[in-house]
């Protein structure tokens, strides 16, 4: 086997989750202390401010660095590497109890991605989630895309420091987060069947995102258990917004209201949450203490 057929077989074996690239991702992943094999940086950005950085840190951490030819680069297999490689062990998910029961004395702030294939859309949503301080974040393990090397780059290094967890059931995980205390809102791409405008809902209390689909929206089964939908009024003529962009706008509407530079909308105005089938005859108004404690 010639030597050029040897590296294209390298990098596909490399097209896994053990791969960061770019000078933002990977930086960031140094930052948060997460255990790297090597970092590969071309040798014509040594005396880049940034890559200079990564060079450091790896280097204080023992983490071999190896300067590179432009051919290193040429079959790999993402395009936006930066001419910045790291290697490290797959990514390392965390539970939606560790998320839920590890926040502080503010109200818990979590995004639920409802089968969101795009993995630059998951990377831009993890990348908001984490800058609006948000405790967490849960994918679906199945029709979604995971955290791979594309979503960390488009993610800009946020994966590193956001608990991301990977969960078998979106409607199941909905309704452990509602057992502990959190309502949940889901994002309608229109301002029928009950949404309101995202403005009008009360996002100081302990709340779970939950962000539908690019093309099809939230799925039947997670909007079923939502306590309640918001939309994004449009007054344009395009009807909907890309899936991070409208995750942005309802993420800092929360950062708004949680800093106290709104009043948002008073616990009496909330409507009460729909009784299921098979469950107790107990509705809790939607309140800022309408939901059970933590247990």
């Amino acid at each position: 086997m010639d030597r050029r057929r040897l590296r294209r077989r390298q990098w596909n074996r490399a097209a896994l989750d053990d791969v960061i690239y770019g000078v933002h991702a990977v930086g960031e992943a140094l930052a948060a202390g997460e255990s790297l094999a090597s970092v590969h940086v071309g040798k014509d950005r040594g005396r880049d401010a940034g890559v200079r950085t990564i060079v450091a840190q790896a280097s204080s951490r023992n983490i071999p660095v190896r300067f590179e030819e432009p051919p290193y680069f040429s079959q790999f297999p993402y395009k936006a590497h930066q001419r910045v490689v790291a290697f490290g062990p797959p990514f390392e998910y965390a539970s939606i109890e560790d998320i839920v029961h590890a926040r502080c004395s503010e109200p818990l702030l979590v995004v639920v991605l409802d089968h969101i294939t795009d993995p630059h859309n998951t990377g831009a949503i993890l990348r908001t989630a984490e800058a609006a301080g948000a405790h967490g974040a849960a994918i679906p393990d199945r029709r979604a895309a995971a955290v791979n090397p594309t979503v960390r780059k488009a993610a800009a290094g946020a994966s590193a420091h956001l608990p991301i967890a990977r969960v078998t059931n979106v409607a199941q995980t909905l309704r452990n987060l509602k057992k502990n205390g959190v309502w949940i809102v889901g994002a309608h791409a229109g301002d029928e069947s009950g949404a309101m405008p995202y403005s009008q809902a009360d996002w100081r209390r302990d709340v779970a995102l939950v962000i539908g689909a690019e093309d099809t929206g939230l799925s039947r089964v997670a909007r079923s258990e939502c306590d309640e939908l918001v939309h994004i009024p449009m007054h344009g003529k395009v009807q909907s917004l890309n899936a991070s962009v409208a995750a942005a706008i309802l993420l800092y509407e929360a950062v708004r209201q949680r800093a106290g530079s709104g009043k948002g909308p008073l616990p009496a105005e909330q409507p009460e949450r729909a009784v299921e089938k098979g469950e107790k005859q107990r509705v809790f108004a939607l309140t800022r203490k309408g939901r059970p404690p933590y247990t």
